[in-house]
């Protein structure tokens, strides 16, 4: 068994196709379907089944994943430390992130990563947090942006409080208040982000004791603004979403302090590779400095 296939192999199942994953990797769908089979032929069972869909793994192909995953990483830990030893800068960074750090964040932090350290790649993987914290338990990301607590036991790193705002329509009989209360909030027709992303809000109301009447739930930030603005509810979104609101949309405080703890996990801070270390510390110091 060869790393190349491990990478191959691994590719495939991130992507979930052999034709994106040659792609990814300058090879054939040819040559990769050719190396999956050979893994196959050497570890005497099926790991991938092919159909029209797309590429799906087998329970097989799931037991050994997580363990060529373990082994590709020591693989570039180690790379990186005699990279390390010559004076070098390589590796890659795998990031899972979510849109608003996506937006707000990462196109300054990468750009000005990249001056300083031109040799090391960043690959991101964007989704909802339970998207993100799934990568990082698999290994599929070197760390991840969540929001804190998370529901797994990582290892954490807080970052930054965002606030929890509620937005509604100008015209809304809402809409002149200082503060909108927990009370009000009740008697409303509530838009909410999709499952996945709703963590905040849910806990929030949650504390709260608030069963709220769900009018929509919707994937896209913009999406659940439109329809607030449009007088179809109102919504809780964190501070940072919340840049690109037309001005007939009002953003109130909530009751009490309400906040999204943003923050970065992985499986262990102490095993990461030089190159993740070295981005981590510099996200920590733009941070301090914007």
């Amino acid at each position: 068994m060869s790393l190349a296939k491990f990478e191959i192999f691994s590719t495939v199942v991130e992507l979930g196709s052999l034709t994106k994953a040659g792609e990814t990797l300058g090879l054939t769908q040819s040559a990769v379907s050719h190396a999956i089979a050979s893994l196959e032929s050497e570890c005497g069972f099926t790991i991938l089944n092919r159909g029209r869909s797309g590429t799906q793994l087998t329970s097989n192909g799931e037991r050994i994943l997580k363990y060529i995953r373990e082994i590709l990483k020591w693989n570039e830990e180690m790379v990186q430390e005699i990279a390390n030893i010559k004076g070098l800068e390589v590796g890659t960074v795998r990031i899972g992130t979510i849109s608003s750090v996506s937006i707000h964040w990462l196109p300054e932090i990468m750009k000005t990563f990249n001056e300083h350290h031109p040799s090391i790649e960043i690959k991101l993987m964007e989704g909802d947090y339970d998207d993100v914290e799934q990568w990082i338990s698999t290994g599929s990301v070197d760390f991840g942006f969540v929001s804190l607590p998370t529901l797994q036991q990582f290892e954490v790193m807080p970052l930054k409080k965002d606030r929890m705002l509620c937005i509604l329509s100008e015209d809304h009989l809402l809409a002149e208040q200082e503060e909108i209360s927990f009370a009000m909030i009740k008697e409303e027709s509530l838009i909410k982000s999709k499952k996945g992303s709703d963590n905040d809000l849910i806990r929030i109301l949650k504390e709260n004791n608030v069963t709220p009447h769900i009018k929509f739930e919707l994937s896209d930030d913009q999406a659940i603004i439109s329809m607030v603005e449009k007088g179809m509810g109102i919504s809780i979104l964190p501070e940072m979403v919340l840049h690109r609101v037309p001005n007939n949309v009002r953003m109130l405080a909530l009751e009490g302090e309400n906040y999204r703890t943003l923050g970065i996990a992985t499986t262990s801070f102490k095993s990461l590779a030089p190159a993740t270390k070295k981005f981590i510390d510099f996200l920590k110091s733009w941070l301090s400095a914007n």
